[in-house]
């Protein structure tokens, strides 16, 4: 099982993404996280441009992401949240690795930017909370578990921001979408519909292998 699953800010993917992951007992994998934990010579590349604001190379991502795929967690398969984020990338990917189908979480651009605008974080604790979707804070102020005060990122309030995302999103990403088989999968149903639907098009998918 080698999926990929793309979509907007916003549409869920990620959470979608560590759902199946675990009842497949599958890798979850995303750039985000991997970034965050490679360490050594790696890690010291990968500052060099981080810490100078540059984007990080294709062939660089591509070294990363394999060294990871490496992992004994990622024997029975994996789940890629937010790479490739370009048809180049797809096509490097596509000479390493066969990806079985890739997932788009579809959700209007207008639901993004609702979803974005209701994204609160915790700084002390790491929990994402949103207003619109889920998981809700009981207090829309403060954090269930310390009792911290929520805050926003600054590109989550900024509409103009937001939909600047959206076009290098339509621009870069939705390319990828045409490059695979891939699945649609409406978004903007509850969190518990969007897992069954996922599930349901792995099995039929499971049966042509």
């Amino acid at each position: 099982m080698k999926y990929i699953f793309i979509g907007k800010a916003g549409s869920g993917k990620g959470t979608q993404a560590k759902i199946i992951a675990e009842k497949y007992k599958i890798a979850h994998i995303s750039t985000g996280d991997i970034l965050r934990s490679t360490n050594g010579e790696l890690k010291k590349e990968i500052d060099s441009y981080i810490n100078f604001g540059k984007l990080i190379p294709d062939d660089l991502m591509l070294k990363i992401l394999v060294k990871r795929l490496e992992e004994k967690d990622c024997e029975n398969g994996f789940i890629l949240d937010g790479f490739p984020r370009n048809i180049e990338q797809a096509k490097a990917l596509d000479n390493i690795i066969k990806i079985d189908s890739a997932f788009n979480i579809e959700i209007s651009d207008e639901e993004t930017i609702k979803r974005m605008k209701g994204r609160w974080n915790c700084k002390k604790c790491g929990i994402a909370y949103n207003l619109v979707t889920a998981p809700k804070p009981k207090n829309p102020e403060v954090c269930d578990i310390c009792q911290e005060k929520l805050t926003q990122r600054k590109d989550d309030t900024d509409e103009e921001a937001i939909k600047q995302r959206l076009a290098t999103y339509h621009q870069e990403t939705s390319p990828i979408i045409k490059f695979y088989n891939t699945v649609r999968v409406n978004g903007e149903q509850p969190i518990e519909k969007v897992t069954q639907d996922i599930e349901k098009a792995i099995k039929f998918l499971t049966l042509f292998k």
